[in-house]
């Protein structure tokens, strides 16, 4: 059975980080009744989810997936690039050590994982404005003698490599070719975004379903036709933290 690990939405969340996008107001209430759905849908495709509390002073806490990488034999605990979400890491490697061996990222690299893409053995990481080229080389010695190759992508006009392109299955990438250079992922099948929709590349592939927002509806219809179910979910408002669909887990095979 796959866990996925979630935290529940902080009271202080429309304090949250915001890079790319224009700052709106947010409703926690909404907030944490999406996050309370999305936690339902994992355990529906029969996760099972160590559902952690919220952290009340700190905003991003959320978006669990920038405080670690999971593989099959190792977390690496991140270097969040936000000063105010550094603490995050804290209680999320405390509660991956019963599962994995965890490794560290040490300053002066940063990285959220939000930026980090893992297909297979190879891990694409972006360099953004949170992650940067020590991460990257600390990533390689450390992961490396596990197997793990890391190479770095270029990214433009959004705040996270997994913004722009995620992993559909081990062969399959669904990519805005607007805000990163398909020539990075030669070999794999892409799936294009519908252009109309600029946001709708993050997609979370879980037993066979792919978790996915309802607000792109015409790329859902691109993913449907190559045969992908979908399981649709509503995140709005947590998308005006920057958030989506990967952000909100930490999945462990």
């Amino acid at each position: 059975m796959l866990l996925a690990i979630t935290r529940d939405v902080s009271p202080r969340f429309n304090e949250c980080e915001i890079t790319h996008i224009r700052r709106t107001p947010i409703d926690v209430k909404i907030a944490q009744s999406q996050h309370h759905e999305y936690v339902q849908v994992l355990k529906e495709l029969g996760c099972a989810v160590l559902e952690l509390p919220a952290e009340a002073d700190l905003p991003d806490s959320v978006f669990v997936e920038d405080t670690a990488i999971v593989l099959s034999d190792v977390a690496l605990i991140t270097k969040p690039g936000a000063d105010s979400r550094k603490p995050e890491t804290e209680s999320i490697a405390r509660a991956l050590a019963p599962y994995r061996e965890l490794v560290f990222i040490e300053s002066p690299a940063t990285v959220d994982g939000g930026d980090v893409l893992v297909v297979g053995k190879n891990i694409f990481v972006g360099l953004s404005t949170r992650s940067n080229k020590q991460a990257i080389d600390q990533m390689n010695q450390l992961l490396g003698k596990y197997g793990y190759k890391t190479q770095a992508v270029e990214m433009r006009d959004c705040l996270h490599l997994k913004t722009a392109v995620t992993r559909v299955d081990d062969n399959t990438l669904l990519i805005n070719r607007n805000w990163v250079d398909v020539e990075n992922f030669e070999g794999y099948d892409l799936i294009h975004i519908d252009p109309s929709e600029p946001f709708a590349a993050n997609c979370l592939p879980v037993n066979g379903s792919i978790i996915y927002p309802t607000t792109f509806t015409k790329t859902t219809a691109k993913l449907e036709a190559r045969g992908y179910k979908i399981k649709p979910v509503v995140v709005d408002e947590l998308a005006k933290a920057e958030g989506a669909v990967t952000c909100c887990s930490l999945i462990v095979m």
